[in-house]
């Protein structure tokens, strides 16, 4: 497969031509104008942000977007699909909501606001898969009812694929809520005996009814952080889904990814559905990565820690493979921001490492490069 072309813009501006302006040239540059036709339905696939966060892609960012694909002769409208995790996401009210409260209101954007998978989660799309997975993927309908994609994805780390970009936008973001379960179906994780203390704060996190306090036995109490903490949160690995938000719930650092588990095989499940959400439209796609405030985990979260470096810029290509390696090369290029949470990290040459040292989060790429969705080779061409 030949190299792709990835351009680039940095976040220079100047009297006469400013960000919003050179954001136009890069969309035009990388082909938006060619993959859009008369009327075409086109989804702008992004993540609103979760109530609270701050390193999401802001609003005055996708305006342009909207405007381009109008002006290209396109039908735009914003999407997203459900969330498993406990939040401000899970339904399409409550997702509205949150993205009208982030900014994305159709006054300010110019474009109407679709859930993908509708109400509640299940409205969704059947499409086949040939892998090792999957014969079928579930995709929020809205997404494949469209004739063409952009995805904006907001590039950062994140705690289960190492990082966060076009790939991960479409695949995990374009599943409906069956579709993300799938992708996640064998990464439940595990309770750290020596650090749990039985407080119960994790069970509110938990939808699925994974989460719940036992008795510890003899082994757990000689374990237990002090002897009169007698109680020990477990999970139910046949209710697990793997979302992961329990993570962050736990004030201890009690509940842990299992590193044992096969992340390799997520990676993977996770590039499947990046592939399905393109089905039938892989020419017809265009994705832009927001390089900025690289936050270490992913915008799901009620908040954002310090971005690990400085804002680097924005990216666009027809293909998602490319871009994101290109998006990793160009991060872990940058010097170590002092206020982030790799500050005191020895070795920084890998970020992603760097913070999630059992993530083999390459493989994500040797997947995709395997199943032809597109190349790790790229130029990089700046406008």
């Amino acid at each position: 497969m030949a190299p792709a072309t990835v351009y680039s813009m940095d976040l220079n501006a100047k009297r006469s031509q400013g960000i919003l302006p050179r954001l136009r040239i890069l969309m035009r540059k990388a082909g938006l104008e060619g993959i859009i036709a008369k009327d075409d339905l086109t989804a702008i696939k992004l993540h609103f942000g979760e109530l609270g966060n701050t390193a999401f892609v802001r609003p005055l960012f996708v305006r342009p977007v909207v405007e381009a694909i109008k002006k290209a002769g396109g039908k735009p409208f914003l999407t997203d699909a459900s969330t498993l995790y406990v939040g401000e996401r899970g339904n399409a009210v409550d997702h509205l909501n949150t993205a009208v409260y982030n900014g994305f209101g159709y006054s300010s954007i110019g474009a109407p606001l679709i859930i993908a998978d509708g109400l509640n989660g299940r409205e969704e799309i059947e499409v086949p898969v040939e892998s090792a997975h999957f014969k079928t993927a579930f995709i929020g309908a809205a997404l494949m009812h469209a004739h063409a994609l952009v995805s904006v994805a907001h590039f950062k780390l994140h705690e289960m694929a190492g990082f966060g970009g076009a790939l991960k936008n479409v695949g995990m973001g374009g599943g409906s809520r069956r579709g993300k379960m799938a992708q996640h179906s064998t990464v439940s994780p595990v309770v750290a005996v020596e650090k749990c203390i039985g407080c119960g704060m994790c069970l509110p996190q938990c939808i699925h009814g994974a989460l719940s306090l036992v008795e510890r036995n003899a082994a757990e109490k000689a374990k237990a952080p002090n002897p009169k903490i007698t109680r020990l949160a477990r999970i139910d690995k046949e209710k697990c889904v793997g979302c992961a938000m329990c993570l962050h719930a736990c004030k201890q650092g009690a509940i842990e990814v299992d590193w044992a588990g096969d992340i390799p095989a997520f990676l993977e499940r996770m590039i499947d559905y990046a592939a399905a959400a393109l089905y039938g439209k892989k020419e017809k796609s265009l994705f832009i990565n927001f390089l900025t405030q690289i936050s270490p985990a992913c915008d799901c979260h009620s908040y954002a820690d310090a971005p690990i470096v400085g804002d680097i810029g924005i990216l666009a290509s027809t293909d998602p493979v490319a871009l994101d390696k290109a998006s990793v090369d160009l991060m872990n290029r940058q010097p170590v921001l002092p206020t982030s949470c790799l500050a005191k990290k020895a070795d920084t040459t890998d970020k992603i490492r760097a913070v999630y040292a059992h993530i083999p989060w390459e493989h994500q790429f040797a997947y995709a490069e395997k199943i032809g969705l597109g190349t790790t080779e790229y130029t990089l061409t700046a406008i």
